[in-house]
């Protein structure tokens, strides 16, 4: 049955998730920060910003008032990033089906809530949900839907087949999530574990990083540096370990499921959020030692505060700052996304991490990179 739904959030995957549910024969309308945006989805059906060469459906509607374009909706799709997802929240809160429970929501960002975005009083790093739940009146809670998996916008867009997990603490939420996409090519599997599939999806972020400078100091097939040999069986071994840090965070915070963390949720975004070409938090890795894109920043903050000059959002560099504060207020020994963020703050260079990170493995000497 089509339903009214409004993406909040005109970015690539705010945009292709809003052009598959149009083609689901769904009445779409999409809220776009910049009016130039708005104009070139309502003139032109394209989104050459941040979706460039893909047509979209005749009929999505687009606006900047995202007030306007969550009113009345069925469903509103919540895809800001997330440092301003509370900010947009707060703007749609009296919007008609929103004030009474009637609308559904799902959200997409990755990502934590920090503690003065959450409104927590030394609460540290908050997940989404439980954020937005809290914030939003009461008879929300346990009914919002969080939306995830290996999923680049650029193969959604284009009619790749895509799997996704729809979590939520009420199944038929998760299932209605699933009968949204029913007849794309987008297959939506329901899911208990809110906790676990929202830390696959900001962790695999930090841990992407890693594996992109790792990327770039491999090179094509097997690169040497001083004696240490980094391949593709070097890059497995940081994935495979990355995923047990997603999966020790994840059981530190609540989640239910310990399968999450093998499912399209947690391995399977990890993978290709590591491996594929459209990743950004694997580019940004990547241009950390191609390009030595940290140079002009003091440290991580110094980086957040001027995210702008990279030209995009790497939310795994947003996401590291959280992880390690979880990780200290609960004694967490995660050794990659602690090096992720240790190198984000200028406190130590991609090779030394690589040195002491394999040493402590047993797998390097020490002062094998003064070769």
């Amino acid at each position: 049955m089509p339903e009214r739904i409004g993406v909040i959030g005109a970015g690539a995957w705010g945009t292709a998730l809003a052009k598959v549910l149009a083609e689901c024969g769904h009445e779409v309308a999409i809220w776009c920060n910049e009016a130039e945006v708005a104009a070139d989805i309502l003139e032109r059906g394209r989104n050459e910003r941040y979706l460039p060469g893909v047509r979209l459906p005749r009929g999505i509607g687009a606006g900047t008032d995202p007030l306007a374009v969550a009113a009345g909706k069925d469903v509103l799709l919540l895809a800001v990033p997330s440092p301003y997802l509370m900010g947009v929240a707060r703007r749609i809160l009296s919007a008609p089906k929103v004030m009474d429970g009637e609308a559904l929501i799902v959200v997409v960002t990755k990502g934590f809530v920090p503690d003065s975005a959450a409104q927590a009083i030394s609460r540290g790093p908050r997940l989404i949900l439980e954020t937005l739940e809290d914030y939003l009146p009461g008879f929300y809670r346990g009914n919002t839907v969080y939306l995830s998996g290996p999923s680049h916008a650029e193969e959604v867009s284009l009619g790749m087949i895509t799997g996704l997990a729809a979590a939520s603490q009420n199944g038929r939420n998760a299932i209605r999530v699933r009968e949204l996409f029913r007849g794309s090519r987008v297959l939506v599997f329901p899911s208990l574990d809110t906790v676990g599939v929202q830390v696959c999806a900001a962790a695999k972020n930090v841990v992407a990083i890693a594996f992109g400078m790792l990327d770039a100091i491999a090179g094509r097939g097997v690169a040497s540096i001083g004696g240490a040999e980094f391949g593709d069986n070097t890059e497995s071994l940081l994935l495979a370990a990355g995923l047990n840090e997603m999966q020790a965070l994840g059981t530190a915070l609540g989640s239910t499921h310990p399968e999450t963390f093998t499912s399209i949720a947690g391995v399977g975004d990890l993978d290709v959020t590591c491996r594929s070409v459209h990743g950004r938090n694997r580019r940004f890795g990547r241009e950390i030692i191609e390009k030595s894109i940290l140079a002009p920043f003091r440290d991580l903050d110094d980086l957040l505060a001027r995210i702008s000059e990279l030209g995009y959002l790497p939310e795994g560099a947003v996401a590291c700052k959280h992880v390690a504060a979880i990780a200290a207020e609960r004694r967490l020994d995660l050794p990659i996304m602690g090096g992720v963020y240790r190198i984000l703050n200028r406190r130590t260079e991609p090779l030394q991490f690589l040195e002491e990170y394999l040493a402590s493995m047993g797998a390097a000497p020490p002062g094998w990179n003064e070769a």
